[in-house]
């Protein structure tokens, strides 16, 4: 599963790396350590004019039908089934989005404890993860909400993990945004990201509370 991965980019960077036409008020503040039920941004199609926009969304899908808020939020969707459980197939035929990060961390299970590493690009550049979105009202208040969808690892992942983020390669983009791929063709995009364009390192172990978002929490060790 992922959940907690990071996002350190300046707000004209959306335009650029994920081709936003609109952006919502915000300073985009660096977010080292993002954990379940944060705000994060998304990038979706505009279903009124189909640009592309960047929303803010609370990370854990809650669909229209469902009632309240999950107690465990659903932060992540298998890339296996995500196209026929009900709680995500819906969304996975028309509301599709790109979920822009730096970084992601998985955990190492050791005898002094969980030490967490950092998975990047090689090259540095900003990243999306293949994600969801709904929409819902509960108590006066609209909720737009995603998953992350996760999938099998690459070799890298793999010596410290068996699932990993579905990274997706920036020229499928367009495709996975767009409204006119089969379900066999969107489902082919959410492979494992190739190793030989990534890196990992161990960091502080500050990063294993929530608690943390400060630049420590990047620090190699």
């Amino acid at each position: 599963m992922c959940a907690r991965y990071d996002l350190v980019i300046a707000q004209e960077i959306y335009a650029r790396a994920f081709k936003a036409a609109r952006l919502p008020q915000s300073n985009f503040p660096p977010r080292y350590n993002i954990a379940p039920t944060d705000a994060i941004p998304i990038v979706r199609i505009d279903p009124r004019d189909g640009e592309r926009e960047v929303v803010m969304a609370r990370w854990g899908l809650i669909p229209a039908w469902m009632k309240e808020k999950p107690k465990a939020p659903h932060i992540n969707a298998r890339a296996e089934t995500v196209h026929e459980k009900p709680l995500f197939r819906e969304a996975f035929r028309k509301r599709r989005c790109l979920i822009p990060a730096t970084g992601f961390f998985e955990w190492e299970q050791r005898a002094d404890g969980k030490q967490p590493w950092r998975y990047t690009r090689k090259d540095l550049e900003p990243f999306a993860f293949a994600g969801l979105w709904e929409f819902t009202r509960q108590g006066g208040e609209d909720i737009v909400s995603a998953a992350i969808i996760v999938g099998g690892p690459n070799d890298l992942v793999a010596r410290v993990h068996d699932r990993m983020p579905v990274m997706l390669m920036p020229e499928d983009y367009d495709r996975w945004l767009g409204a006119g791929a089969t379900s066999e063709e969107l489902r082919a995009l959410l492979k494992p990201y190739d190793a030989k364009l990534m890196e990992a390192y161990a960091v502080n172990r500050a990063v294993n509370s929530v608690k943390n978002d400060t630049p420590e929490c990047h620090a190699p060790v």
